[in-house]
Order: C-alpha cells, then structure tokens, then sequence
C-alpha cells in the first residue's frame, strides 16, 4: 500500500515558500506582536506593503471589513506560543453572486406577483391600471400604457411611484414625438434605453413636476397576434436603465400585455355575446290598445339567460302591398327542441320568420303550414319545434280570437266568471316533415276573460313533498282558476311563485308564460306596467 511516509529532513525553505504562494488564498506568518514574518504571492497582492496585522485590524482572532473598497475576511490559527498564521480571503465574488442571487429573486417574486395580479381580472381597464401600478413600484419612477391608437387618438394610463392613476389621451403628433413609441405600438422589438433621446418627449407625456428624465425604456405590450400596446418607463435623473434591468422590463411587459389582449378579446366576446344574447331573449311586449300583456321565461340552466322558450306578440299592422290585407293583432308561444343557446338560436329563427310570414299571411293555418316548410332541414331532423299561435280582432270591447297549435299544449282560457277553459286546438310537430295537420279553434274574449299559452315545461315540473311528482295539467288548471280577477301581470307572476315553490330550486325545462287579457269594464289601477317581460 503506498502512502505518506514521515520525513524526519524537513523539506528545503524555497520549497514551502512555493506551496504557500501556490495556494490562492492570502496566507501570513506574524510573530507574537503581529509583526508580518512571511507573506504569500496571494497576500502580497491582496495587501501590498503590509507589515503588521495590526495595520488593518485590532480583532484578536478574526475579522470581517472593508479594505480599498474589498471586503475582506480574515482568521487567525496559532501554530506555537510566540507564531500565528492569518488567513484573509476576499469577499467581492462571493458577495457578488450572493447578491445576485438576492436580486433574481426579487426578480422573480415581482414576475410572479405580477402574473397572479394580472391574471386576476378579465377586466381591460384593471389590467392596464395593474400594469401601470406594478412597473410604477417596481421598474421605474413613472410608468405610462399606452394603448393602440383609435380613430387618430392614442389613450394612455400613468402611474408615478407613491401618486395615484392618471388617464388620458394623445395626439398622433404627440405620439410620434416619443422616441420608440411608434415603433412598440406597431410591435417591433424594443430599442436599448441608451439609445434613445429622453429630451424628445413631450412635456405632456410625465405629470407636472416629475422632473428631468435621466433614462427612458419604451417596450411592446405583446398582444394575441397584434400588440396590445406600448409601456413606457421613465426615471429621474441622473438613473439609468441596467442591462437586467431592461430584459426584466421586457418579461414583464410581455406578461402584461398577454394580460390586457386576453382581457380585450374577452371584453369583446362578453360585447358581441350581450348583443346576440339581446336578440335571442323574450322580447319587450308592445303595447296593444284594449288588451293586458304579460310574459314570463325560466330558462332550464341558472347560469344562462337563454333557451329554446320563447313568446312574442305583434300588434295590428297596415300592409304594405297596395289593396292588401292588415296583420292583425297576433301573440305567440313556442318551444324548441333542446336547451340552451343552440334551442335560443333556432328560437330566434322561428320569430324572426314569423314576424316577416305574418306581413303576408295572417291566418294560422296557412301560416303554420309555411312555417313548418321553412324550417324543415333534411340534414337534422332532431331540430323541431311545438307553438300555439292566436291573431286577434277587436270587436267593441270584445276580442275575436283564432287560435291555432302545431304540438303544443292547448292554451287556457280564465273566463270573468271564475271558469277555467281549454282551448280545442291541436296539430302536429312543425319543422319535422310535410305536410302537418292544423286544427284551428275559433273564440271570443269578453272583458275580464284572459288567454293562457304556456309551455310543457310549467307543468312537467318535478317537485312537491317528494321532489318527483309532476306539477301536472289538473294542478294547472286550478292554479289558471285561482287568479280570478287579477290582472294579467298578477297572473303570470302568480303561476310563476306557484311553479317556484313547488320545484324548490331543483332542476326543471325552460318555461315559458304569456297571458293576454281584456281588461275589465270600468277603471282599474295596476300595480305593474300591465305590458311585461321577466325573464329569469
């Protein structure tokens, strides 16, 4: 086995002086007083012309300070009575990359911070003012968002550190007068802070008393395919913007402008949604001299607003061919196969084709059955759709109403004497195939009495003692019995409260009500609007 052997020669005195200047860390040999005996390669040059230990400390045994701007740490080891070895180490690198470690850190808590903050909102304007606040704390003195011109103005949200939000807008003078701002704006990559002109922006830009710009950094806000803006960081003179420090601005801003193109694309879709939505629900009743209206619709899904309910009503209308005949009064309640918005959709066909068919046919039957063509589809015959249907001419006080049903429920009639009716009109599912079978019933409503269409699913709602038990036609017939004298808003907001209690918050079909009375002789004072439409 080969090892260390013990020497009892020790070793020639320019030998050890060579290891010792070998050795990287800087090595002295004092005497008892601190008097330097022998110093290495690395302590001559870490400490030129030293003499004596106490030339740069009076600490026994170890320290720690600063020396022509080092950081220097020392320990001393006895090696006999009367010599010790002093070891000092420089301190720069380690607390360099100590330090640098200490601010990626921070950089990346911001970043993190940032991206929870961003991501919390879907909310354009609380986005941009997050963006603002975080670079105005973080990255700079005063930070601006600058968002994407429109109709040749440019609007922007600022922030200085410790001030509060600040909007406004730009030129596209102004705008083009902000070295690099053009540029970010149309999503080119940013320009190093040292080489742009902080003196060539406008006064405007910075609020009053922000002072002399030292550095300026203006950097794209990345978007979903196109930017989604500018961000422009600015500090007092006499800062400036480091190299990290610009790539941190740069992550940032990238991270922000994901933020605001996901809130916009959201704000649009929430818009456009709003509007398709406007379009597709129970629409406002109009008012029609001598009757009351009054609508209802619970859509199935307590998170939408849409379904394939729906009821309309159209008043008397002059027609527009020269000898033609009046659209008369009508009123109308279908449902359509399915739920949600695909049922909302097809829904809103039916009206719509509807509200044009009636300019050129008003009677039910003939109606019904060109409706039923214009909604046959051979690629899906899932898609169809049940309604009662009722043109109505005014006679005096009286109403003479024809009412026609392609699968529906027969509506109800509330006479003013108390007594409960159905209506004898039945037919086939429309939009299946061809041709349907129309059976029309003819009526009078006299002062008082009030028409019923509702849909199937008021009384094939499931609940009571046990929650499965249907609502059933018989407790509906009773319930219609019970609204004797009301007026027609108190009868539907009746039947709906009934229909509530009795699901108790379980789930149910979309329902639909529309309730069309002639009001009673003589004054009557309601509550409500008697023309109403509450969905829910």
């Amino acid at each position: 086995m080969t090892g260390l052997r013990n020497v009892s020669t020790p070793p020639p005195t320019h030998l050890l002086h060579a290891v010792l200047d070998a050795t990287a860390e800087a090595v002295l040999l004092c005497d008892d007083h601190g008097a330097v005996l022998l110093a290495n390669a690395a302590a001559r040059r870490l400490l030129p012309g030293l003499t004596a230990i106490g030339e740069i400390t009076d600490e026994p045994e170890a320290f720690d300070l600063e020396l022509h701007g080092r950081p220097l740490r020392g320990r001393r080891q006895p090696v006999d009575e009367s010599h010790s070895v002093w070891t000092v180490h420089d301190c720069t690198d380690e607390l360099a990359r100590t330090a640098a470690i200490a601010r990626e850190k921070e950089r990346t808590a911001f970043l993190a911070e940032a991206s929870r903050r961003l991501s919390a909102s879907l909310h354009r304007g609380r986005c941009v003012r997050t963006t603002v606040e975080l670079a105005a704390a973080h990255l700079a003195d005063a930070a601006v968002v600058v968002l994407p011109p429109s109709r040749h103005r440019t609007e922007w949200v600022r922030a200085v550190t410790g001030s509060r939000f600040e909007t406004g807008a730009m030129s596209e003078r102004d705008a083009e007068s902000v070295p690099g701002l053009v540029e970010a704006l149309a999503g080119f990559p940013p320009v190093p802070s040292r080489w742009l002109d902080q003196t060539q922006v406008p006064a405007s830009l910075l609020p009053d008393g922000f002072g002399e710009i030292g550095a300026l950094l203006v950097t794209p806000l990345p978007g979903n395919g196109v930017p989604a803006g500018a961000l422009i960081l600015a500090r007092r003179a006499p800062g400036t913007f480091a190299e990290e420090e610009e790539l941190q601005a740069r992550i940032f801003a990238a991270r922000a402008g994901g933020a605001i193109s996901a809130a916009s694309l959201y704000q649009e879709q929430v818009e456009t949604t709003a509007i398709l939505q406007a379009d597709l629900l129970p629409p406002e009743l109009p008012r029609i001299d001598g009757l009351e209206l009054a609508g209802a619709y619970r859509p199935a899904q307590d998170a939408a607003r849409i379904g394939g309910d729906f009821y309309d009503a159209f008043p008397r209308t002059p027609s527009f061919l020269p000898g033609g005949e009046d659209a008369e009064t009508m009123v109308v309640l279908g449902d359509v196969c399915g739920k949600g918005p695909k049922a909302a959709v097809l829904a809103g066909k039916v009206r719509q084709t509807l509200r044009a068919l009636r300019l050129l046919e008003g009677r039910p039957e003939p109606l019904l059955r060109v409706l039923n063509q214009a909604l046959i589809d051979p690629r899906d015959r899932s898609r169809f759709v049940t309604l009662a249907l009722a043109t109505l001419v005014r006679e005096d006080d009286s109403w003479q109403v024809t009412v026609a049903a392609g699968g529906h429920p027969p509506p109800l009639i509330l006479r003013a004497g108390g007594g409960v009716e159905e209506v004898a009109a039945k037919g086939t599912l429309i939009g299946v195939s061809g041709p349907i079978r129309v059976d029309t019933a003819d009526l009078t409503l006299g002062p008082g009495d009030l028409l019923l269409l509702y849909s199937d699913g008021i009384f094939e709602a499931r609940g009571g003692v046990g929650g499965r038990e249907a609502y059933g036609e018989e407790r509906l017939a009773d319930a219609v019995a019970s609204c004797h004298g009301m007026p027609a808003y108190a009868v539907v907001e009746r039947l709906e409260q009934l229909v509530s209690d009795w699901i108790h918050g379980a789930a149910h079909d979309d329902i639909a009500l529309l309730a069309v009375r002639v009001p009673s002789r003589g004054p009557e004072q309601p509550l409500h609007p008697v023309n109403s439409r509450r969905p829910r």
